[in-house]
């Protein structure tokens, strides 16, 4: 049974329609006005990141677990993915227009190697490995995926970023034809994600191209997405067409659009509650008959991966830059 076949959803959990519209409507109208400052604060740039030595053995520690795997229909039926729809159902029903054959990469910015290449390319040498890691949600959901891909890290190296690389941005397909959903304003398309260079070469980031030992379907961010266990999902970018080392913190889609729920960093973090929303605890998809999502679950910090990346942000002030 998929989780468009789920019975029923209780009425307390369900979003009002009023809300709803009244949302996508302020949505719209962020994704028009001016961009906001990346923090709340005056301070335009987070502090540097600490040095971290991270050993093989704790980095190979977050690639398993022994939770049990959402199922893979409950995966490719309840999505994010607003470039084919807002609601969770409609990636999985829109039309097949997303053509992931061939496909480019464009990569830029401060580094030595520049340039458009096909994913065959961007992926040549490199064996594809299978990771279980969590999804979690910002809306209080999450998963636990078998994901395919390699690390980000062996990728971004072939192309030589230099000392000027502080970050990397990337983007995600515009195309009407081929994602709909952007000719409605619900974000400033094309969606943008980025990370702090450390976080974009950490062992546990990972280029994915597959999940359940199967290529990525469409509603899940085929052919290439970026995977990043510990920060909430939409950090995790879909259908990436353009990957670029810059030297400031990026403008993201979801920040822009509301910088006040949405930090940059995005890490997992159940003392930072969202604004309308605790974040203290989640609900893992159940995919059962008799309900949608199982009990409730207490949140864990950085998602789990705690003793795999809170170093990276030793002396960050999370609430801050959260």
């Amino acid at each position: 049974m998929s989780l468009r076949d789920a019975l029923r959803i209780p009425a307390a959990e369900i979003t009002d329609e009023s809300v709803y519209r009244e949302r996508r409507r302020l949505l719209a109208a962020l994704s028009v006005a001016p961009a906001m400052a990346l923090s709340g604060c005056g301070q335009a740039e987070p502090p540097p990141p600490p040095k971290v030595a991270l050993t093989p053995a704790q980095a190979r520690s977050g690639f398993r677990t022994d939770e049990t795997l959402t199922r893979f229909e409950d995966v490719t039926t309840y999505n994010n993915f607003y470039e084919f729809g807002t609601g969770k159902a409609d990636p999985s029903k829109a039309k097949r227009t997303l053509r992931t054959s061939p496909w480019t990469v464009a990569i830029g910015g401060h580094c030595a190697k520049p340039g458009k290449v096909s994913m065959e390319d961007l992926l040549k040498g490199f064996k594809p490995e299978e990771r279980v890691y969590r999804l979690r949600c910002v809306e209080g959901w999450s998963m636990v995926i078998p994901w395919l891909g390699v690390p980000l890290a062996d990728v971004l190296k072939r192309f030589e970023p230099t000392s000027q690389a502080k970050y990397v941005a990337f983007t995600t397909i515009a195309d009407p034809k081929q994602t709909p959903g952007v000719a409605w304003p619900s974000l400033d398309w094309p969606y943008r994600e980025g990370l702090r260079i450390d976080e974009a070469m950490h062992p546990l980031t990972l280029l994915a191209t597959g999940l359940y030992g199967k290529p990525l379907l469409q509603q899940n961010g085929a052919p290439l997405r970026l995977v990043v266990p510990w920060k909430y999902g939409f950090k995790s970018i879909k259908s990436i067409v353009a990957i670029d080392f810059v030297e400031t913190m990026p403008e993201t889609a979801w920040h822009q659009a509301q910088p006040s729920e949405y930090g940059f960093f995005s890490n997992v973090n159940p003392t930072v509650d969202h604004p309308r929303w605790s974040q203290k605890t989640e609900r893992r998809i159940s995919g059962t008959a008799s309900k949608l999502f199982a009990e409730r679950i207490p949140t864990r910090m950085f998602n789990g991966y705690a003793d795999q990346v809170a170093g990276l942000y030793k002396g960050l002030d999370l609430k801050k830059w959260f």
